[in-house]
C-alpha cells in the first residue's frame, strides 16, 4: 500500500512539473506561434465595407428595399457589407462629411459636397431619367401658382435635399421672387403627410418619391410646379476603398439589371437602368451656384 502511495505522489509531481514547463510563470500557456500557412479548411475573412443611404423615405422603405438589396449585393460581390442607417438627411450629411461610408447612395448635390469634403467618386447612376423637383398642394387646394404661396409656410424634407428643397428654394427665391417660411420635416414621406393633413399649404418633393406613396396620398395631392432636370442620385465610393472592391460592387450592381428579381429590386430604389456615373455628369449642377442655399449640417441640430 505504501508503494502505491509513493507511485501516485511521483506521478502527480511529474504532472505539475510538466504544466509549469509548458506555461509561463503565472501558469498561463504561452501564445501559440503563428502558423506559417493558413489552414486549407479555414476560408479567409471577407472584406467588410459600409454602405450609407440618404433617407428620402421612412424606415419602412429602408427595411423593405435596401436591406434585401444590400444582402443581394453582398452575396453577388463576395464582400461583407454593413448597411448604415441614418435617422435624417442632416445626419446622413454629417456621416459622409466625416467619411463614415465606404459606399453611399446620395443626391447629386450631396455628391458635390462629398467630393469636396472627402474626395468621394461617382460609380453608378440611373441612365433612364433625370431628377426633377416638384411642389405639391392638396388636390382641392385653392393654390394654383407659385405666386399664391408668397408669405406662406412650405414643407421640405431637409435643407439640402436637392430637387425637393435646395434647387426648389433657389428657384422660388431667384426666379419667382417670393418669400416663404421653410419647414424641414426629415423625409419626403413627411412632406406629403404634412400637406395632406393641412399642416402646410405646399411641400417640396420629387416625382419618384411621390409615385412611391399610397394611391390615397397620390390622389390627394396635385403638382403645381416642376424644376428642370439634373443627373439623378449616384452611388459613390470613398477613395480609400480598394479598386478590387469597387469593381466587385460595380459588377454586382450592374448584374442586377440582367434578372427579373434584380430589376424588381432596382425599381424600388428607384434605378431602372443602372450605368456608369462620372464627375462630368454633375458639373452642370455645380454651375448653378446653389451654395447660397446650402445649410451645413450641425451635429444635434433640430431639422424642423
Amino acid at each position: 500500500m505504501r508503494s502505491l502511495y509513493i507511485l501516485v505522489c511521483l506521478l502527480a509531481a511529474a504532472g505539475i512539473a510538466h504544466r509549469f514547463v509548458n506555461k509561463g510563470d503565472d501558469g498561463v500557456s504561452p501564445p501559440t506561434p503563428p502558423s506559417t500557412s493558413p489552414s486549407p479548411s479555414t476560408p479567409p475573412a471577407a472584406q467588410s465595407i459600409t454602405f450609407g443611404v440618404v433617407p428620402q423615405f421612412g424606415v419602412k422603405h429602408f427595411a423593405e428595399v435596401w436591406e434585401p438589396l444590400i444582402r443581394r449585393l453582398e452575396t453577388s460581390s463576395g464582400l461583407s457589407i454593413s448597411l448604415v442607417p441614418t435617422p435624417s438627411i442632416p445626419a446622413f450629411e454629417e456621416g459622409f462629411s466625416r467619411g463614415d461610408f465606404d459606399f453611399a447612395y446620395m443626391n447629386p448635390f450631396h455628391y458635390l459636397c462629398a467630393k469636396r469634403d472627402q474626395g468621394y467618386v461617382p460609380l453608378i447612376r440611373d441612365q433612364s431619367k433625370q431628377l426633377k423637383g416638384i411642389l405639391v398642394v392638396k388636390a382641392d387646394s385653392k393654390i394654383n401658382s407659385i405666386q399664391d404661396l408668397a408669405g406662406k409656410k412650405i414643407a421640405f424634407p431637409a435643407p439640402n435635399a436637392l430637387g425637393a428643397s435646395l434647387f426648389m428654394r433657389a428657384l422660388l427665391t431667384r426666379t419667382h421672387d417670393i418669400e416663404f417660411t421653410p419647414l424641414y420635416v426629415n423625409s419626403h414621406d413627411s412632406v406629403y403627410l404634412n400637406v395632406t393633413t393641412n399642416e402646410v399649404l405646399a411641400g417640396g418633393g420629387v416625382k419618384r418619391t411621390l409615385l412611391s406613396q399610397t394611391p390615397e396620398i397620390q390622389t390627394s395631392l396635385r403638382v403645381i410646379y416642376e424644376t428642370p432636370g439634373v443627373a439623378p442620385h449616384p452611388i459613390v465610393h470613398h477613395p480609400r476603398v480598394e479598386p478590387a472592391a469597387v469593381e466587385k460592387i460595380r459588377n454586382a450592381w450592374l448584374s442586377f439589371a440582367q434578372s427579373h428579381d434584380g430589376r424588381s429590386l432596382l425599381a424600388s430604389v428607384p434605378m431602372a437602368d443602372p450605368g456608369p456615373a462620372e464627375d462630368a455628369d454633375y458639373q452642370p449642377l455645380a454651375q448653378l451656384q446653389l451654395d447660397e442655399f446650402y445649410i451645413s449640417p450641425a451635429i444635434g441640430e433640430e431639422t424642423q
